[in-house]
């Protein structure tokens, strides 16, 4: 607590598709063990270090336990923000990663071994509080960006944007914000693959184009509350939340999944595909903006422009605050994606050098 730490950042290497396979695509990105990937290509080549390296035989669960993710919900409990968020180039394995199969839903969830880090952090999180012997206050709220718009996903009706706001105790903070209670973890994970009312990830922005037939046009952020206190074995009489002989700790465990860099011509998206695609790209280099100001030492660092994108101010306390952050940086290992990964890889490395103060 109060110590500097970096911003852990760990990289996933997605199997090249069958359509990558047919064209006859040359995989440019090997693992080469110990957290470190090369990549070889015409005029190119480079190695890069990161916490760790899951290539494209890495399975969901080899993921979980080699990211740090379960020491992250820990911290959580313990009443820490943290955050973690998976960026990359559009089709990249971005949801996949924190979310698991697009296809699966309540009636037809996905096999156990294919869950993402979303629903597999739900699991430790109730593993974590039965084991501490603590109660755990559950709440959760869903947000996107959209255009520069900031939508609730969990509230009724059509998605409308929502101010948000900026104050000396709080930081940013989305106004009018809907946070609903749950008792259960199952409960989270019905909310986000809610399919009769559309509500969670049903409501989300997506649209098909060349590069991926079910492209986020959104960021996501789905944020869990967590209050929790120690069970006593004698509790005080009426005593409730916060009492001085269990004080309680308030956390949150924050999932980011942006929506991925394009580039329009590749895509082929015009009209409102393009409208959106200049939108995320421009967000995306604000944070860029922001990661590389971050990067340097805290004694040389200028102003650092949180204030330029709604997606960079909702970041603001994960990445250069007090929160506990880690970055999954999803890449695709095709000649013909060459540019965009080199430019992930580049965002992943200044990233690794940016510290916080939880």
């Amino acid at each position: 607590e109060g110590r500097e730490t970096r911003l852990r950042v760990v990289l996933r290497v997605r199997p090249l598709t069958c359509t990558e396979t047919r064209r006859g695509d040359q995989q440019v990105v090997h693992s080469l063990g110990d957290g470190a990937v090369h990549v070889s290509a015409a005029r190119h080549d480079a190695t890069f270090g990161f916490s760790a390296v899951f290539d494209a035989g890495a399975s969901q669960e080899a993921v979980f336990e080699g990211c740090g993710m379960r020491q992250l919900v820990e911290l959580a409990i313990d009443g820490f923000s943290c955050t973690v968020f998976a960026f990359g180039q559009t089709g990249s394995g971005k949801t996949y990663t924190l979310m698991g199969p697009l296809a699966q839903s309540e009636t037809q969830p996905a096999s156990p071994a294919l869950l993402g880090l979303m629903q597999r952090s739900f699991t430790c999180l109730l593993e974590q509080s039965r084991s501490r012997g603590s109660d755990l206050a559950l709440s959760a709220s869903y947000l996107e960006i959209y255009n520069e718009q900031v939508r609730d996903l969990l509230s009724p009706g059509p998605p409308c944007a929502l101010a948000l706001r900026w104050s000396k105790t709080r930081g940013f903070y989305v106004e009018n914000q809907l946070s609903v209670e749950f008792e259960s973890l199952e409960a989270i994970v019905s909310l986000l693959l809610q399919v009769p009312s559309p509500a969670g990830s049903q409501r989300r922005r997506t649209s098909a184009h060349a590069l991926n037939t079910h492209s986020s046009r959104s960021h996501a952020l789905l944020t869990i509350h967590i209050r929790s206190r120690a069970v006593s074995a004698h509790p005080a009489p009426g005593e409730g939340w916060g009492g001085s002989a269990c004080p309680s700790k308030q956390g949150t465990l924050c999932f980011v999944d942006l929506a991925g860099s394009e580039r329009v011509k590749e895509t082929g998206s015009s009209g409102e595909l393009s409208v959106e695609a200049n939108s995320i790209n421009r967000s995306l280099l604000a944070l860029g903006h922001c990661i590389s100001l971050l990067a340097k030492p805290r004694g040389k660092r200028t102003h650092i422009p949180y204030r330029d994108s709604k997606l960079t101010r909702l970041l603001a306390r994960s990445l250069g605050g007090s929160g506990i952050t880690l970055m999954v940086a999803c890449i695709s290992p095709s000649s013909r994606c060459l540019s965009e990964t080199l430019s992930t890889l580049h965002y992943a490395s200044r990233a690794r050098r940016v510290t916080t103060r939880p």
